[in-house]
């Protein structure tokens, strides 16, 4: 006795434990996830049903079965679908694309910068897209290439007249020149004679000095100017597949009124999900079976002692 119930619990157990895991091999199929690319209401028969025409274009990597085909109410009415048709097609595929131009320039003047730029451009991608992009005004941008050093030669002259004698020390050795200093380089004399007021001469002198330097400048060896141009661009001979769904129209069936709150209120679009209590009905089917055949089980035995 002991070890028929013992084997009798022990299957319960098992059966109890198998039960989750049947119900999770049922896993519910996502929502399909594809648009229609045109939608068309017409009528049709001598009844003149309107039914409803969408056509979807997938790519031959996409998986049909996520077209969705369940019924639905439109203007009071019920479609429900008819037909589904399949078309092979060659078709043309369109994406947004970008093309980065670089070019060298003499100047950073953004006016400039534009001006010698196209406005737009054909191009042609690795993958056999083409089509025509503009040129994007706000992604233009201007960068220095480099920098150099450029020296200057300075020259000035000066003039100092009335000097009482030919001497270099009476001429500055340096002056400033536009912020610039300058060194003495040359002296030029003339001379000239004036009348002293005593019936006698005196002379006089006059320097022209020559001057000369050197000023630096640092200079932008050049300009590299990048530029984005944005569009579309398409490749023709693509395959693609079309699928047709018909649907038709019926009355939509009349809401039953209920009161809110009221248990068991549902509209005629909803359905009752019974997931949740087909788990805890069949495990306990089961316990009752085990537990039935092992009450007969034990009343045979008992009988045949």
């Amino acid at each position: 006795m002991k070890r028929i119930a013992t084997a009798l619990c022990a299957l319960a157990v098992v059966m109890a434990g198998s039960v989750p895991a049947l119900a999770a091999e049922e896993a519910p199929r996502q929502d399909a996830s594809y648009y229609p690319i045109s939608v068309e209401e017409y009528t049709y028969g001598v009844l003149d049903e309107l039914r409803v025409k969408k056509v979807y274009q997938l790519s031959l990597s996409d998986d049909p079965s996520l077209i969705p085909t369940g019924d639905f109410e439109r203007n009071g009415l019920w479609f429900t679908l008819l037909d589904m048709t399949r078309k092979n097609e060659v078709g043309v595929d369109t994406q947004p694309y970008t093309e980065t131009v670089t070019r060298p320039s003499k100047t950073n003047d953004m006016a400039q910068v534009l001006q010698a730029l196209e406005a737009e451009m054909e191009v042609t991608t690795s993958e056999g897209y083409a089509g025509t992009l503009h040129l994007d005004h706000t992604s233009v941008q201007v960068k220095t290439d480099g920098y150099a050093t450029r020296t200057n030669n300075l020259s000035a002259t000066r003039s100092y007249p009335n000097l009482s004698d030919a001497d270099v020390s009476l001429v500055p050795k340096s002056i400033e020149d536009k912020g610039k200093t300058l060194t003495l380089a040359d002296v030029q004399w003339s001379e000239a004679q004036y009348a002293d007021g005593a019936g006698g001469t005196v002379t006089r002198y006059t320097a022209t000095a020559s001057y000369t330097g050197t000023s630096t400048s640092r200079y932008a060896t050049g300009y590299t100017v990048t530029a984005n141009y944005t569009g579309e661009v398409a490749k023709t001979g693509c395959d693609m597949v079309t699928y047709t769904a018909i649907f038709g129209s019926t009355e939509a069936p009349e809401e039953t009124p209920a009161a809110e709150g009221t248990p068991g209120a549902e509209t005629p679009s909803q359905g009752v999900d019974l997931s949740s209590l087909k788990r805890p009905l069949l495990a306990g089917g089961v316990m009752i079976a085990l537990a039935a055949g092992g009450v007969i089980a034990f009343k045979k035995i008992k009988e045949r002692r």
